[in-house]
C-alpha cells in the first residue's frame, strides 16, 4: 500500500478546512487512502479484541467456572468494572502522551502492548487462571485509555474540516461493528466444548498481530506539543485537564453532552439481557439480536452524518439526534410495557410476533439517532480544540465518560431497587434525555441555531451550496452578501461550518421568532447613526471584537432588505469596518456571496406586498442557492467593487 500524495502531506503538516485538496465521493473511498485505512483496521481489530476477550472471559466465568470469589451473577458487572478503571485514572496522562509523541510511535507501541497482554492473556485461558486474566483486563482497559486520546486527535491531523465528519462516521461505525463481532466471536468460540478457551486465546492473539501489522502503514503523524512536560500524578492533571477544556465553553459543554450520550447507551446495553428475559421472554439469543439490532442502528446512523452534513461539520444533527433518541426510548416503553406472559423463546419464535417488530424498530432507530448526535459533536470538539492540546481535551472526556457511564450503572441499580420495572427506566431516561438535551442547547445556542438553520435549509427550501470552499476554515473573515430576505443570515448559518456574527438592522429584531432567534445567535444590531448613535457606534466596536476573536463576521452591505429584487448599492459601513480591523493589525478577508432565487419566496418582499403573507406562493421546498466568491484582500476592497463581485454571483 502506498502513499498517495495528500497522505504524504499529512506525514508533515496537518491538514485543514478548504485548503484541503481531497475531494472524495464520500466517506468509504477514505478506506482507499493511507492516511485513514491502516488507521481504521487497527482502530476496528483493537475493538474487536477487546470484546472478544472481555465476552469470552465473561461467558467462561458464569457458565463454566465455579469461582467461589466471584459470583458468576457478578462477573460482567467486575469484568466491566475492570476494563473502565484506567479510564478512571490514567486518561489524563493518556492525553498527555498523545500530545507529546508522534502518534504513529504511539500507536505502534500501544500494539505492541496488546500483543505481550493477549499472550498472557492466552495462558490464562488455557490454565483458567481467573486471576491472571482480570489482570489482562485491567491492561486492556489501560491500553484503550491510552489509545483513546491518540484516535480522536489523529483524524483531525490528517483529515480537512469537509472529511471530519465522514472519518467521525466510519471510525463509531466501525467500532460498533468490531464490538458486535468480538462479542459474537467471543461467544461462540469459548462454547467450543474442552478446548474452546484454547482457541480464545489463539484468536485474541492473531488479532492484536493482525492490528500490529495495520499499525505499520499509518503514515507518520507530527506531535502537536513535543516540549510538554508530562505530570504523571494522575490526580492532579485530571483536574487541569477538565480546567482546559472548560477553557473553551462549548467544546466543555460537548464533551458533557457526549457523556451523557454514553450515559445514556449504558443504560440500554446493560439492561438487554434483562429486557430479552424478563419483558421479552426471549433466551440469550434473543439478547444478542437485540444487541445485533443497537449496534446497526448506531452504525447507520453515523454513516448518514456526512450525507447529512453535506461532508461538513453540522452540529444542526445532535438536536435532531436528541428529539429521535427521546422519542423511540419512550415509544419503548409503551412498545414493551404491556407484552403479555410467554414461555422462553427462541429467535424464530420471537420474530414470529408483530408487537416484537416495534420493540427492535424502536431500539434500531433510538440508537440510530444517537450515531446522528455523537458523530458531530466529536467533530467539533475535535475541530475547535486548540491542536497543541487537543488530546488532553479527549483525555478529559474519556474521565467524564467513565464517570457518566459508573453513575448510569449506579442509578439504573437504585432504579431497580426501588422496583422500577426495565420499561419504566427506559421511560425515565428517555424524558430525562429531553430534558438535558434542552438544558445543553440553551446552555449552548449554537446547537439550536444550527439545527434551525439545517432544518430550513432543507424542509423549507432546496438549498445547494457553489464555492464553500473559499469559505475559511479558521481565522477571521469578513462574509458580504446581498440582502433578498428575512432569512438570509438562516441560510448563511446552514452554509457555514463555523459560527458566524451577524451586523443587522436593528428593526428585524422586532420581528417575532426571528428577533428571538437572531437574539440567540449574539446577531449585532445597527442603526443610522443620525437616529441612535449610542448603536450605530456599539456596532462597529463588537466587528471589531469578533475579528480580534478570529471569527467569521457577515454584513449586507445595501444597509436593508431589497423592495424590487434588484441588487441595491452597497453602504460604506463595510469600509469602516475594514479599516478598524487593519489599524488593529487585523488582515481579514472578505468573502463575496451572493442568495440566488429568494425574491418572491415567503421570507422575502414582493413588488405589490410585504414578506410573510402567504406561506405556499411559491410552492413547498422551493429551490434557492448561495454562491460564494474568492477572497478579496481587504486592501483592494471597495463598496463599488465588492457589488460588482456579488453581482458577478448573481449572475453565475
Amino acid at each position: 500500500m502506498q502513499p498517495d500524495s495528500a497522505a504524504a502531506r499529512a506525514q508533515t503538516a496537518p491538514v485543514q478546512g478548504p485548503q484541503a485538496t481531497h475531494e472524495d465521493p464520500n466517506q468509504f473511498a477514505l478506506l482507499r487512502q493511507r492516511r485513514f485505512a491502516p488507521f481504521f483496521w487497527t482502530q476496528f481489530s483493537g475493538a474487536a479484541n477487546d470484546n472478544l476477550f472481555k465476552f469470552a472471559l465473561t461467558v467462561m466465568v458464569t457458565y463454566q467456572l465455579s469461582v467461589s470469589w466471584l459470583p458468576s451473577e457478578m462477573a460482567g458487572l467486575v469484568i466491566g468494572a475492570v476494563f473502565i478503571l484506567p479510564f478512571v485514572l490514567f486518561s489524563a496522562t493518556s492525553g498527555q502522551l498523545a500530545d507529546k509523541y508522534d502518534k504513529k510511535r504511539l500507536i505502534r507501541f500501544l500494539k505492541r502492548l496488546e500483543i505481550g497482554i493477549m499472550v498472557l492473556a492466552a495462558w490464562g485461558f488455557f490454565n483458567a487462571n481467573v486471576p491472571v486474566l482480570l489482570v489482562c483486563v485491567f491492561l486492556m482497559g489501560l491500553q484503550s485509555t491510552v489509545f483513546g486520546p491518540v484516535k480522536f486527535a489523529y483524524m483531525p491531523q490528517v483529515l480537512s474540516e469537509r472529511e471530519l465528519t465522514g472519518g467521525n462516521g466510519m471510525v463509531e461505525m466501525g467500532t460498533f461493528v468490531a464490538i458486535l463481532l468480538g462479542n459474537v466471536a467471543g461467544g461462540l468460540i469459548i462454547a467450543v466444548p474442552e478446548i474452546g478457551a484454547h482457541h480464545v486465546g489463539f484468536a485474541c492473539v492473531g488479532m492484536a498481530i493482525l492490528g500490529r501489522i495495520a499499525a505499520e502503514y499509518i503514515p507518520t503523524v507530527p506531535s502537536t506539543d513535543p516540549g510538554l512536560t508530562i505530570n504523571w500524578n494522575p490526580f492532579t492533571e485530571t483536574w487541569r485537564n477538565l480546567k482546559l477544556a472548560h477553557e473553551n465553553i462549548v467544546v466543555f459543554r460537548s464533551l458533557l453532552g457526549i457523556s451523557w450520550m454514553w450515559f445514556f447507551g449504558a443504560v440500554f446495553l446493560s439492561q438487554f439481557p434483562s429486557l430479552a428475559k424478563d419483558v421479552l421472554h426471549g433466551n440469550e439469543q434473543v439478547a444478542s439480536l437485540l444487541l445485533v439490532v443497537f449496534s446497526v442502528g448506531i452504525g447507520i446512523g453515523s454513516l448518514l452524518c456526512e450525507v447529512l452534513s453535506r461532508r461538513h461539520v453540522e452540529i444542526g444533527l445532535v438536536p435532531l439526534g436528541a428529539i429521535g433518541m427521546s422519542v423511540f426510548s419512550i415509544d419503548l416503553y409503551f412498545a414493551s410495557r404491556s407484552l403479555p406472559p410467554a414461555e422462553m423463546m427462541g429467535v424464530s419464535a420471537f420474530l414470529a410476533y408483530s408487537a416484537h417488530w416495534r420493540v427492535m424498530l424502536d431500539l434500531g432507530l433510538l440508537s440510530l439517532f444517537a450515531g446522528l448526535y455523537s458523530v458531530p459533536m466529536y467533530a467539533l470538539i475535535q475541530m475547535r480544540s486548540q491542536p497543541t492540546h487537543r488530546a488532553r481535551i479527549i483525555a478529559a472526556n474519556n474521565i467524564l465518560n467513565a464517570l457518566f457511564m459508573i453513575a448510569s450503572s449506579l442509578l439504573a441499580g437504585a432504579l431497580l431497587a426501588a422496583g422500577f420495572t426495565v420499561p419504566q427506566i427506559f421511560l425515565f431516561t428517555g424524558i430525562a434525555n429531553a430534558i438535558v438535551a434542552f438544558y445543553i442547547f440553551m446552555l449552548v445556542p449554537e446547537y439550536m441555531l444550527r439545527f434551525v438553520a439545517w432544518m430550513s435549509s432543507r424542509f423549507v427550501y432546496r438549498f445547494k451550496v457553489q464555492g464553500d470552499e473559499n469559505l475559511p476554515a479558521q481565522g477571521a473573515a469578513i462574509l458580504a452578501c446581498n440582502h433578498v430576505s428575512f432569512v438570509d443570515a438562516v441560510l448563511l448559518m446552514a452554509a457555514s461550518p463555523r459560527p458566524i456574527y451577524f451586523v443587522m438592522d436593528h428593526r428585524i429584531f422586532r420581528v417575532p421568532v426571528l428577533g428571538w432567534l437572531f437574539r440567540l445567535a449574539k446577531a449585532i444590531p445597527i442603526a443610522p447613526y443620525k437616529e441612535d448613535p449610542a448603536t450605530y457606534e456599539a456596532a462597529f466596536e463588537r466587528a471589531a471584537q469578533v475579528l480580534r476573536e478570529g471569527d467569521l463576521l457577515a454584513i449586507f452591505p445595501e444597509g436593508g432588505i431589497t423592495k424590487d429584487g434588484q441588487l441595491q448599492e452597497f453602504k460604506g459601513g463595510i469600509m469602516k469596518i475594514i479599516e478598524r480591523a487593519r489599524a488593529e493589525g487585523i488582515e481579514a478577508p472578505v468573502i463575496p456571496m451572493a442568495l440566488t432565487n429568494l425574491w418572491g419566496s415567503y421570507f422575502s418582499r414582493i413588488e405589490k406586498g410585504g414578506a410573510m403573507v402567504r406561506p405556499f406562493r411559491r410552492g413547498m421546498f422551493s429551490r434557492v442557492g448561495l454562491n460564494v466568491g474568492h477572497p478579496v484582500a481587504p486592501a483592494e476592497v471597495q463598496p463599488t467593487l465588492l457589488r460588482e463581485k456579488v453581482r458577478t454571483l448573481l449572475a453565475a
